[in-house]
């Protein structure tokens, strides 16, 4: 509701105010009357007033010296009626230049005042929904600019113009990221964290493109700084508790500059929560691959993985994992805990990456894997949980494909890849153009129907090789090749030894 405030110094003028108009109606209320203008100024400079009805001619201080006061005060937005029982053009001139709303001469006219307060109202809400507008664009503005510097997407010097003009203040040495995430995404959290940084400081928070909250927390000095940063946070997860459950990281505290490290571990701790379910809020430092460069601490060359999830080059990502692993485990020093961690690290990677891919949260795709993780006793064990992530990964990139006749023809691949396919016949099939059909399968996967075949089928061979005591040319027919010789030739180009060595090597 709007606030009204009355001015009079007669009684029943003040009374006769309260009684004729239905203020809750109108959506107003009546916070407080004065006799005078000075006890009138006293008060609204500690009671907000949006609506102010007083008369002119009173002791001590008049109506027109009081309006003249309210606007040196800065109430610029505050509304006027003005009362009186002069009808005098000086008056209403005057009234006019300080900005009032009307000028009624009493005995007061029902009618022509509910007219006034309705059009008084209609400003105050034009005024209202202007200043919620520019306060949303203003906001969006510095989500966008602060997001664009945690991702270094934005040059430093065009960064510092965009903060000053926002103000936006980063002036510490270091910063540590946090991001705080909701099961159900509910607005009041958002602005309650926003209310608490408008009076902290120390951090600045707003919305990245994921619709996580995140605070950025200004230290002096580290130690210090990430204490108090976790006391904050535990504070907002208290008091917002009845909001639903607020899973919240905390990245390391990192140089100003390198403030991005800190957002990009917060980040990546979030996928955590599979795996500590039982916690409320993870300290990237906590993590097994915590507590250094991220980058020197994991074992595998993460960038060759994704590239080979990037091609769903399935056969090269599993051998690779076999290879990694066996070397880990020849590794001088290393522990069973280690290569856990290790395959830990690579499930949420797998995660992380098919979510930056698919812009879309899958989390029970890979529940089963970290699931099985925590009981895996055996080095094999763990070698096929993260193959199997791996699958599930590669699995739900090749099912992203846009034309429903790709899907179907990569289905009817998978179901029946020993069986003679071509572009020609699946054309048939699916009642289009083997050319056509050819074009938009290269499109959507990115290798060529021929090429997808072969991988496909040497993959299976492998699998019979490795399972199966059958002879090279029987699982040749197996998986779709009726000349043995063009089997060894797509075989060895794809595995880089013939199908005979690779069973002898098993």
């Amino acid at each position: 509701m709007y606030k009204v405030f009355i001015v009079d110094d007669e009684p029943f003028i003040v009374e006769g105010l309260y009684d004729i108009v239905d203020w809750e109606a109108m959506g107003l209320e009546i916070v407080g009357s004065a006799e005078n203008g000075k006890a009138a100024l006293e008060a609204i400079r500690t009671t907000p007033v949006d609506i102010m009805i007083t008369d002119i001619s009173m002791p001590i201080m008049d109506g027109l010296t009081l309006i003249r006061q309210a606007r040196e005060l800065l109430l610029t937005d505050l509304k006027i009626i003005v009362l009186s029982g002069f009808n005098e053009f000086d008056y209403l001139k005057e009234g006019m230049r300080l900005g009032i709303e009307n000028y009624l001469l009493k005995p007061i006219n029902l009618e022509e005042l509910k007219a006034t307060l309705a059009n008084t109202l209609a400003k105050l809400n034009a005024s209202r929904a202007s200043d919620s507008f520019h306060e949303q664009s203003m906001r969006i503005l510095k989500d966008n600019v602060m997001y664009r510097w945690l991702m270094k997407q934005i040059e430093p010097e065009p960064f510092r113009e965009r903060a000053a003009l926002l103000g936006i203040e980063l002036d510490a040495p270091y910063a540590a990221v946090a991001v705080l995430r909701q099961e159900r995404e509910r607005k009041e959290v958002a602005d309650f964290i926003a209310r608490q940084q408008e009076h902290n400081s120390g951090a600045v928070s707003f919305r990245d493109m994921d619709g996580d909250i995140v605070i950025v927390f200004k230290m002096d000095e580290p130690a210090a700084g990430m204490q108090e940063a976790e006391a904050i946070l535990l504070s907002y997860m208290r008091l917002l508790e009845e909001y639903g459950r607020l899973r919240v990281t905390l990245g390391s505290a990192e140089q100003l500059e390198e403030a991005s490290e800190s957002y990009a571990q917060a980040r990546k701790a979030q996928e955590y929560f599979l795996i500590y379910e039982d916690r409320s809020m993870i300290r990237y430092d906590d993590l097994p691959s915590g507590n250094g460069d991220d980058r020197l601490r994991f074992p595998l060359d993460w960038q060759d993985y994704r590239r080979m999830v990037m091609a769903k080059d399935r056969e090269s990502l599993m051998s690779r994992i076999d290879e990694d692993f066996a070397q880990l485990q020849r590794a001088e020093g290393i522990a069973p805990g280690d290569l856990q961690d290790t395959a830990i690290e690579a499930i949420v990677r797998f995660k992380m990456l098919l979510k930056e891919i698919r812009h879309d949260e899958e989390p029970e795709l890979y529940t089963g894997s970290f699931g099985r993780l925590k009981g895996a006793e055996r080095i094999d064990d763990l070698v096929r949980i993260v193959q199997e992530a791996a699958g599930i990964t590669v699995d739900a990139l090749i099912k992203d494909v846009k034309s429903p006749v790709v899907q179907q023809v990569l289905n009817h691949i998978h179901e029946s890849y020993n069986e003679d396919l071509s572009l020609k016949t699946l054309g048939s099939l699916y009642n289009i153009h083997p050319v056509y059909l050819g074009q938009l399968f290269h499109k959507e996967c990115n290798e060529s129907f021929t090429e997808y075949m072969n991988k496909f089928r040497v993959e299976k061979a492998k699998e019979q090789l490795k399972n199966t005591q059958l002879k090279v040319h029987e699982i040749a027919r197996n998986v779709g090749y009726w000349e043995t010789g063009y089997f060894y030739k797509q075989f060895k180009k794809h595995v880089g030894i013939s199908p005979t060595e690779f069973k002898g090597l098993l």
